[in-house]
Parts: C-alpha cells; sequence; structure tokens
C-alpha cells in the first residue's frame, strides 16, 4: 500500500481520487493549499505527490520549490488545467517528476502515478554494502549485497571507489547476478542519491517506443500524441538513469544516446527545442558488448563511452563459498515478510544448496528460498523444502521417462494430429504445436519477450524470430510510431 498526498482545493476532484486510488489499495491525504501542505510534509512521509498548480496563496510550483528545498526525495507530479508548455518546463526545471493536464485521463493518471512510485521505492529502498566497507544509515526496507568470497568483495570495494564520483559505470555479468542491485548501491552511495533513479528495461519496451520513452515527444508528432510528454531523460534530471540490457539497445537509439552522454542534450520527438539535462548513466548488460561491437550490433564509440569503469559480477557457482551466508539473509528476509516460523537451516539442505550450479545465479536462489519459507510449517528448513527450477518443470522432464498422464495427452493428440493434417505430417505437427507454445508464452507474460523468452528456454532473438514466422503480435499493438522532423 501506498501514501499519496493530494493538495488540490477542489474537493470533488480529491473525492476522485480517494476513489480511484482506494480501489487500489493506497491511502491518499489532502491538503487544499501549499502552506498545509509543506506542514504535512514536515512530520508524515508519503510515496507520491499530485500537486495542483493553481491554489489560493502559495502556487503549485512555488511549493514544489519549497518542497525540494526541504529535500523531501517523494516524487512530485503537477497537476494543471493551464496546460502550457511553458507551465511544464518550469515544473521540470523545479524538479518535478512529470505532469498531468486536467480533465484527466485516467489510463494516463494512472501510468504516471505508477511510474512515480516506481521511482520512490527505488529511492528508498537503500542497497547496503557490507558495513567493514562504509557506514550509511539503516533502513526498515534496507537492501543487501551478500558475499565473503573475494571476487564479490572486489565488486564491494569498485562500488565504494566509484559511487561518489560522478562517472559512467558500465556493470557485466550473467542473468541474475545482481547488476540493478549493484547500480542501486552505486545510486545510494552517490552524491545524487536525494535524486531520482530511474530503471530502463533496454530488452523489455519495444523499439517504435523506446525512443519516445527516453526522450519524450511533442504534441502532434505521430498518430495519437495528443498532448507533450516527458522522456525518461527529462524526468531523471539531476538524478540515475540505468540502462538494464543495453546490449538490447538499437543502434539509432544509441547514436542519440550517446550525444546525450557527450552534451548533455537531445530533442524531443517531433521538436526542434534542445533541451538540457544533468543525467549520470549506469549501464548493464549480460552480453559480451567486445563482440557485439566487432559484428556491428553495438557502436564502439558508446562502448567506450559507457566503460569508463567496468565492475563484472561473477556467477553464483563461482563463489559457491557464499552460499551460507546468501542462505542466511534470504531465509530471515523472506521469514519476517511472509510470517513464516523458520528460524533454523539443516546442514543436509546447505550441503543440497551448495551441490547445485545454480544457471539462474543469485535470482534462482531468491526464488528457491522464498518458495521453501512458503512450504516450511516448521522452525526447520529441511533439505525436502528446496526444489530447483529444473525439477519444478515436472510434466515436461516426464516427458522423457516413459510414462504419466502428460505424455498418454500428448500421445492422443499427436494421433489425432496426424489423422487430420494430411500431407507432411511433420512439419505440420512441429508448426502447430510451436505456434501454440508460443503463442501460450507471450500470453502468459503479457507480451513481455524477455520473459517469455526465458519461460520458453529460448533467446529472445528465437522468439522474435518466431513470432515473425507466425505472426504473433501484442492484441491491440499500435502501428510504428511515424515522429515528425527532429530538428
Amino acid at each position: 500500500m501506498a501514501r499519496i498526498l493530494v493538495v488540490d482545493n477542489d474537493e470533488g476532484l480529491v473525492h476522485f481520487l480517494r476513489r480511484l486510488f482506494a480501489k487500489a489499495g493506497h491511502d491518499v491525504a489532502a491538503c487544499t493549499d501549499g502552506m498545509t501542505a509543506l506542514s504535512t510534509l514536515g512530520h508524515e512521509a508519503f510515496d507520491v505527490i499530485l500537486l495542483d498548480y493553481k491554489m489560493p496563496g502559495l502556487n503549485g510550483l512555488d511549493t514544489l520549490s519549497e518542497i525540494k528545498r526541504l529535500q523531501v526525495k517523494t516524487p512530485v507530479v503537477i497537476m494543471t488545467a493551464f496546460g502550457t508548455s511553458e507551465t511544464a518546463i518550469e515544473a521540470m526545471k523545479r524538479g518535478a517528476f512529470d505532469y498531468l493536464l486536467k480533465p484527466f485521463d485516467t489510463e494516463e493518471l494512472k501510468r504516471i502515478t505508477a511510474d512515480a512510485l516506481q521511482v520512490s521505492r527505488l529511492m528508498r529502498e537503500v542497497v547496503s554494502l557490507p558495513k567493514s566497507l562504509t557506514r550509511i544509515t539503516p533502513a526498515a526496507d534496507e537492501l543487501r549485497l551478500v558475499g565473503n568470497n573475494r571476487r564479490i568483495q572486489e565488486v564491494f570495494k569498485l562500488i565504494g571507489q566509484v559511487a561518489a564520483k560522478d562517472v559512467t559505470v558500465l556493470i557485466t555479468g550473467e542473468s541474475g547476478t545482481g547488476k540493478e542491485l549493484v547500480a542501486r548501491a552505486i545510486y545510494h552511495h552517490s552524491r545524487r542519491a536525494d535524486k531520482p533513479f530511474m530503471a530502463v528495461n533496454c530488452a523489455a519496451i519495444p523499439e517504435t517506443l523506446f525512443e519516445s520513452e527516453l526522450f519524450g515527444y511533442e504534441r502532434g508528432a505521430f498518430t495519437g500524441a495528443d498532448r507533450p510528454h516527458l522522456g525518461k531523460f527529462e524526468r531523471c534530471h539531476q538524478g540515475t538513469l540505468f540502462f538494464d540490457e543495453i546490449g538490447d539497445m538499437s543502434l539509432r537509439t544509441q547514436a542519440k544516446v550517446l550525444r546525450v552522454l557527450q552534451e548533455g542534450e537531445f530533442e524531443r520527438l517531433g521538436g526542434s527545442e534542445t533541451i538540457r539535462v544533468n543525467v549520470r548513466i549506469l549501464a548493464a548488460t549480460n552480453k559480451d558488448l567486445e563482440k557485439e561491437v566487432r559484428q556491428g550490433r553495438f557502436r564502439e564509440d558508446l562502448y567506450y563511452r559507457l566503460r569508463i569503469v567496468s565492475i563484472h559480477l561473477p556467477p553464483l557457482r563461482g563463489r559457491l563459498d557464499d552460499v551460507p551466508a546468501l542462505v542466511d539473509y534470504f531465509v530471515g528476509r523472506f521469514a519476517a515478510e511472509y510470517g513464516s516460523p523458520v528460524r533454523y537451516v539443516a546442514d543436509g539442505t546447505l550441503r543440497k544448496l551448495q551441490a547445485y550450479h545454480w544457471p539462474g545465479n543469485v535470482r534462482e536462489l531468491e526464488n528457491c528460498l522464498r518458495r521453501a519459507v512458503l512450504i516450511c510449517h516448521g522452525e526447520v528448513l529441511l533439505p525436502e523444502h528446496v526444489q530447483f527450477e529444473n525439477e519444478r518443470e515436472g510434466g515436461l522432464a516426464d516427458l522423457g521417462n516413459g510414462g504419466g498422464g502428460l505424455q498418454q495427452q500428448v500421445r492422443e493428440l499427436v494421433a489425432c494430429l496426424l489423422e487430420s493434417v494430411g500431407k507432411r505430417p511433420h512439419a505440420s505437427v512441429i508448426g502447430m504445436v510451436e505456434r501454440a507454445l508460443v503463442a501460450q508464452a507471450l500470453e502468459r507474460c503479457a507480451y513481455n519477450q524477455v520473459r517469455a523468452a526465458r519461460l520458453l528456454g529460448i533467446s529472445r532473438n528465437t522468439l522474435r524470430h518466431r513470432m515473425r514466422k507466425y505472426r504473433l503480435e501484442p492484441p491491440n499493438a499500435p502501428p510504428p510510431a511515424t515522429p515528425g522532423s527532429e530538428g
């Protein structure tokens, strides 16, 4: 549940917002003017602030300036019925997260609020380093980087050395090794810790929408652009922008990101005004970017600009001596989170965990222990409570073992298909099954290609090829954007 502060003297609007956010499980407090809001923020904490522009006494922009002067880290969204570009620009200069035009489009309100809540969580959820290296103020929802292995200790030292220096950092390592956690640790120990932190998953945003998400767009830039949109660069001014899976960014977008890194400026899609920003860039990838550069899939100049400092995270199988410490941390965290009675871990459980090769790295260990804590009803976590991902695939694994209900259903289905497909039964049946499998995975993952590829156990490029082959598109997919002149 999030706490949202609405600052507006329109009783009808406040009532509407209370009802809307209550349905999502959030708590809403309200003030009718800026001075009351500032007094409230002096003794209460909120996750997001919705602030009206035109109010009696202190207006919204002046109230925003005071909020920033008081170093309140809560994202502020300006609400206005006077939707001029000057208002939006001035709001962003003073540190607003975004702005909303009245009357609201409900879906736009939900989207912007959800983005602001995510930024608020990332800013508040402190990631701490081992206490022997640095001392920070502990937080109730603190996350910890854990490990005593020499290779992970070198990572901690590097974080401590570069965090306070305003340089670009490239974080490499296999999926699940904790690259985003390292980026957030760098942010929390930096001089920008009181400014926004935004994470962008380069593999999850469709290419046709990626540039508008980063750089924003002007009204009329393409079909459906009925209002100016502020991109993540603009909303992250003076903060930290984390590009996850940057190896999946298109060459066209790479060129524009390089310009921001070099010049600190860009134009919105469909616009000609040059916008200047001051953003620290952190990036992560599980790809070999040097190989991507050689094969022409990643710009060499951007690669060297990103890797001013490079931090490589070792796989978990390369530091299995850290498994007991990670188990202690995760089991303690999940036991508290779920109110579980688990207090001890059996020696046999630790031996089982240390004998596994962990293809999914720390993320797989975390998910494994979360499930183990949930199904354990006693005080001791036993080996039978631990089940690895390849074991949980159950039915599929049983297909090769000659027997089981799932295998019998497949046999019966194939018999029916062989009778009905006619010529070239092998190619026809394989195609029908593959199309259904890919379509089901996409639907289950809400057309998130990264998650769907992981579920299927294939690469994202292979998934894209199958989507093109079988013409599988998201429902109500927007037509490709046709941006106007970018100046």
